[in-house]
Parts: C-alpha cells; sequence; structure tokens
C-alpha cells in the first residue's frame, strides 16, 4: 500500500510541548522510570483540583447535561462571561459577542480560520505560545514575530510591531500574562499597541488565560478596555487560574465598534456551528468559576504553593553558576537561560533530552517558543517547591558536566 501523504503545510508546525521529547518520556515511563514532568501547565497533574463550588455546578446541572447547546454557548454563562467583562470596563460586552469553545486553544483556531486568506499575516510575539504560530500556518496564514528581549523585561518594543506591518497584516496577537516568560503588561505599553491597531485598522487578539495568576503586587490590564471601538477579542478559560483543565472551556468576547467587526462575528458563528457546540457540563461552573469565591489568589501570595514554588526557582537559578532568570511576574512558568562556560556550544533540545535520560526530568526548550536564541528552557511552577528545588539540583548536574566538558577543550586548545 502507498502511504497516505500529509498536509504539506504541517512540516512547518512544531508543538514541542507534546513532541519528540514527550513521546520519549513516555518511552522511559513505560521502562518502568520516575519522570518529573515539568513541560506542560497541567494543574491536575500535580495535584491540584478545580475548586469544590465550580464542581458542584456542575454536578447540580448534570440532568440539563445531554442535549447540544446554541453553538456560541448557554445563554446563561455567556451573560456571567459578558458581565464579568463589563465590570472589568469593556463597553458593549453582550452574551451575543461571547463564544463558549473546547478550550481556548478551539477558539484560537476558530478566530484565526474567520479571518485569514491564504498569505495573510499575523504579528506574533518571539517567544509565543506556539499553537498560535501553528493555528496560523494551518490557517494558510503567516507568522510574522516581533521580539520580547530578556533585557527588556521579556517586554515587546511598540515601535518594531508598528513596522512590521503590512499589507497583508491582519491582526496584533497578545499574550498577558506571558506564557513562557511570565511576563505582565503595563497599561502604558498596552495603550500604544492599541493605537498601532487603530492606525492600521488591525484586529487585537488578547490571550488572557492566565489573568489572575499574579505575583509581588504584579497588576493585570484587560485589553479590551484601553481598546475602546477597535475590534478586539478576549481569550479566557478555567483551565489555568480555576484548575480545570480537563473540562476543556475556554471563551473568547469580541469587542469594539459592532460594525467593524460584523462580518468576522458572523464568521466565527458559522464556524462555531459546523462543531455544533461546545462541552456543555463545563459550562455551568462558568458563572461560579467568575463571580464566585477567589481561589487563585492565596495560592500566588507569600506562603501560597505557585508563590513558594516560583521562589524556589528564582533562588535556585541565582544560586546557580549557570543560569540566569528574569523573575516572572504572572503565569505559571519561568523561562530560564543558561550562560557561561556551559552556554558555549549550547543547544537547547540537545539539553532537554540529556536532562531527561539521565536526570529523569522533562522540561521544554526555548526555541520550541519559535525564539531564535538556543539557551533557554521552560518549567513549569506548579510542583511542590521542594521538588522543584530537587529539580533545579539535577539540572545544575547537567549543566556543570556541559561547563567542565568546555572547560577541558578550551584547554586542551590552548595547550595544541
Amino acid at each position: 500500500m502507498p502511504t497516505i501523504k500529509t498536509r504539506e503545510r504541517l512540516s512547518e508546525v512544531r508543538y514541542e510541548i507534546r513532541g519528540e521529547l514527550a513521546r520519549r518520556a513516555r518511552e522511559l515511563e513505560a521502562q518502568g522510570r520516575t519522570l518529573i514532568k515539568l513541560n506542560i501547565g497541567n494543574p491536575g497533574a500535580f495535584g491540584f483540583r478545580a475548586p469544590a463550588h465550580l464542581q458542584r455546578a456542575i454536578a447540580d446541572h448534570i440532568h440539563d447535561t445531554d442535549p447540544y447547546t446554541h453553538q456560541q454557548g448557554l445563554p446563561a454563562a455567556r451573560e456571567a462571561i459578558a458581565a464579568f467583562h463589563r465590570a472589568r470596563g469593556v463597553h458593549g460586552a453582550t452574551p451575543e459577542r461571547v463564544f463558549v469553545g473546547n478550550g481556548v486553544s478551539e477558539l484560537i483556531d476558530i478566530s484565526l480560520r474567520a479571518l485569514l486568506d491564504p498569505g495573510d499575516e499575523v504579528l506574533l510575539p518571539s517567544p509565543d505560545y506556539p499553537l498560535w504560530s501553528a493555528a496560523t500556518i494551518l490557517n494558510d496564514g503567516r507568522p510574522v514575530y516581533y521580539r520580547c528581549r530578556a533585557d527588556a523585561g521579556f517586554l515587546p518594543d511598540p515601535d518594531e510591531i508598528e513596522a512590521l506591518v503590512s499589507p497583508r497584516t491582519r491582526a496584533i496577537v497578545l499574550i498577558n500574562p506571558n506564557n513562557p516568560t511570565g511576563a505582565v503588561y503595563p497599561r502604558a505599553l498596552l495603550e500604544r499597541i492599541v493605537a498601532i491597531a487603530a492606525k492600521h485598522r488591525l484586529l487585537l487578539m488578547s490571550d488572557e488565560i492566565y489573568d489572575g495568576i499574579l505575583y509581588d503586587g504584579a497588576v493585570f490590564e484587560p485589553l479590551a478596555p484601553l481598546a475602546g471601538d477597535v475590534p478586539c477579542l478576549s481569550f479566557g478559560g478555567l483551565s489555568k487560574v480555576h484548575r480545570a483543565c480537563g473540562w476543556r472551556v475556554g471563551w473568547a468576547v469580541l469587542s469594539g465598534d459592532p460594525l467593524a467587526s460584523g462580518d468576522y462575528h458572523h464568521a466565527m458563528d458559522l464556524l462555531g456551528a459546523l462543531r455544533l457546540c461546545a462541552n456543555v457540563p463545563g459550562q455551568f461552573a462558568i458563572e461560579a468559576a467568575l463571580h464566585g469565591t477567589d481561589t487563585i489568589g492565596a495560592l500566588c501570595a507569600p506562603g501560597g504553593r505557585l508563590y513558594e514554588a516560583r521562589r524556589a526557582v528564582i533562588e535556585s537559578c541565582a544560586a546557580s553558576a549557570h543560569l540566569s532568570l528574569h523573575a516572572p511576574a504572572g503565569a505559571l512558568y519561568a523561562f530560564p537561560a543558561v550562560h557561561g562556560p556551559a552556554a558555549i556550544g549550547f543547544d537547547d533540545h540537545a539539553f532537554a533530552l540529556e536532562l531527561l535520560e539521565t536526570e529523569d526530568v522533562l522540561v521544554v526548550p526555548g526555541s520550541s517558543f519559535n525564539l531564535a536564541e538556543r539557551n533557554r528552557f521552560r518549567v513549569t511552577l506548579l510542583p511542590e517547591p521542594a521538588q522543584v528545588r530537587e529539580v533545579f539540583g539535577r539540572i545544575d548536574r547537567v549543566l556543570e558536566r556541559r561547563a567542565v566538558a568546555v572547560r577541558d577543550d578550551i584547554d586542551c586548545a590552548a595547550v595544541a
């Protein structure tokens, strides 16, 4: 039988978070190895549970979950999301402009499919969450990257963003708080990006799935209230702040001038209808999540598990001779850099594979986030703090071996 030909554009798609290294990890586990997997922000895999009042909301309505619902989501759930955004200052946030999906991932794909013609461009951060690049490519668009440099606190330069705008540019994507860097964008920066979108008539797409996960007084600024009449699509969900990844509940809220975005609204509605509807049971938890008890704040405050895991990463990197770190202000990740002798000839993928094979730790290479530099890796902050410190001890062992080998090579070259 001839082999089945796959789509050519798949060769351009990378998703190392669940890619080759994760497959190798499964093979090692099948051999009986016990791994510490820091490759994915999956709270339930580290003992976190969705809040009890969200679980009760689903259980209390389980008898209502058998039928399909409207393609944009349950009316009560959409009203709860709209009310949440109105409270944030989003003018004109109504249930009719809310789309509920099977996680933000599905809505990213739908939103780009509704927007792009072949060859259209989307401005994306580098580093980015690679689903954004993949969805752009698979919907026949072209990712164009604006840099978020470490020496600028991983914040973008608005002048660079505007310089990348071309006649084919359709949208600017923001990830705030950022995955993988943990950067949180200040209001003044967001206002400048809104001005660029207004000037060039671009759609703003703001991935805000980590909006409640903040440390040391960092302040989250939602984009839509600043955007005003500029069309803006804001993404949120239950997976991270509410630790309910497996429920697959996300939403997107379309704001701005309804006349300017009317056709786009209809296109998203059509694509949502083609997949019938999103997971119904999880939608019954949305109102309780957005308008009920805050359950994330304590985890992010001093003494809370996420805060202390973050502290463990910061202190471990500070104590290491081989690592530097811009402390994450939000989200669930840290993005350390390798420096010094260990960084000479460093390849992030080879390092991640060596760490997995020799130390039973799975991380994600930094270049997997569409970053040109090859000296970074991403870890999640979800393990217990003691385990985080243990992981960084293992990371340092690998980096020390590399540093010794580099010094030996230098010494040999000097003697020769």
